[in-house]
């Protein structure tokens, strides 16, 4: 394929928010305009540099994780459960779900009734605090591109269909398990598991190490470039 870098004028911005771990959808305008017109020239480009880029036909795009054979990381896990926990309260309040979390928003004045009704579940995530929750949590939300947040008012953004598809999951099999037991039995929520432990094969999004990674962002992007001046050539 050939590849026009001097078309690719965001290139370097699309890299830097991939590389960390960013999903990026039309909360990002201009990245994502130009993802969207070059996707093929883009897959390509980050292919040969060893990244593979996802073009989730639900409007985002993100880079899927090195070591595919990895447990979820926590904080993979801790925004799943999270996930679930909304889906569930969301539910109870007579609300849609999926309304909210594709598209719609969710006020701080509201976590913490939702950690209180929800306590046994968020202290699997190590959360037990409002402060914690807002830290390990919402601000993870925002810093990965699933939400956005607007003074308190916390807008969900289309990457959260990567969650509600795990959440969709998990109440397949809990309908499941309904139809081949007593509806008396309990059906509890799924449980955090040590990541050592974990065979799940959901990959999610990769923690970031606060330790100095090999190859700096700005190493990355120019070897990409040195490699399409190779296949040029």
């Amino acid at each position: 394929m050939n590849i026009d870098l001097k078309e690719m004028t965001q290139l370097a911005p699309i890299f830097r928010e991939l590389f960390k771990g960013y999903h990026l959808s039309r909360s990002e305008p201009e990245p994502y305009a130009q993802l969207s017109n070059l996707q093929d020239q883009y897959r390509a480009l980050f292919k040969a540099l060893g990244f593979e880029l996802v073009c989730d036909p639900r409007g985002f795009y993100y880079f899927v994780p090195e070591q595919m054979g990895a447990q979820v990381n926590k904080t993979a896990q801790r925004l799943a459960l999270f996930t679930f926990i909304l889906v569930e309260h969301l539910a109870d309040q007579g609300r849609d779900p999926l309304a909210v979390l594709d598209g719609g928003s969710l006020g701080r004045d509201e976590l913490p009734a939702l950690l209180d009704k929800y306590r046994d579940l968020f202290l699997q995530a190590e959360v037990t605090t409002q402060d914690e929750l807002e830290e390990k949590v919402i601000r993870r939300l925002t810093q990965l591109g699933f939400a956005e947040d607007s003074n308190g008012v916390y807008r969900f953004l289309p990457p959260m269909h990567r969650f509600l598809d795990v959440c969709l999951s998990v109440q397949q099999d809990r309908d499941l398990a309904a139809s081949l037991h007593s509806s008396d039995l309990p059906l509890p929520a799924p449980e955090l598991i040590a990541e050592e432990e974990s065979e799940d094969e959901i990959i999610l999004i990769e923690e970031p190490s606060e330790a100095p990674v090999e190859e700096s962002e700005e190493d990355a992007l120019a070897r990409a470039i040195a490699a399409e001046k190779e296949l040029e050539a």
